[in-house]
């Protein structure tokens, strides 16, 4: 007879509204979020398994794993840095510079790393120029939304 406790209180779990949790104006959606976190989990780990199942050496690795992370700082940091200047918060031109100089170097030490990268296969290549294109794209996304989310709420 337990059972028979148990059913009255699904059916009043069933019965209660579900509360629906408003999007504030700015925010991005759940999905959009969703989608841009899993862009990046995706990408960072291709990358890394990759990588760990590459036959190079240990310093080439260490290289490619460098430029990963270097590309996704510098990515996020030149979002800040658009976005701040974007809303008229300040930005020194040297920050500015400097995050735009550290994008286009990191892409450039994976385009020429690739291009001299004999003991890798083109097919090999091209995953790691697109799990590292869509790592850095995810990145500033990701950057994007946290700062919508926190922007919106903070007009509460």
């Amino acid at each position: 007879m337990p059972n028979d406790h148990e059913l009255p209180l699904d059916q009043e779990k069933q019965n209660e509204p579900k509360i629906k949790v408003e999007r504030k104006e700015g925010e991005p959606t759940s999905a959009f979020k969703g989608a841009s976190w899993g862009a990046l989990l995706v990408g960072v780990t291709a990358y890394l398994i990759g990588l760990f199942n590459a036959t190079m050496e240990l310093n080439e690795k260490g290289y490619y794993f460098a430029v990963l992370v270097f590309g996704l700082y510098a990515s996020v940091s030149l979002q800040k840095a658009v976005r701040d200047k974007e809303e008229g918060i300040p930005v020194t031109g040297i920050y500015y510079g400097i995050s735009w100089l550290a994008l286009v170097v990191s892409i450039s030490l994976m385009g020429i790393g690739l291009y001299n990268a004999g003991s890798i296969v083109l097919s090999e290549k091209g995953f790691y120029g697109m799990s590292f294109v869509l790592s850095i794209f995810a990145a500033i996304t990701v950057q994007k939304n946290i700062r919508d989310t926190q922007k919106a709420r903070e007009r509460d």
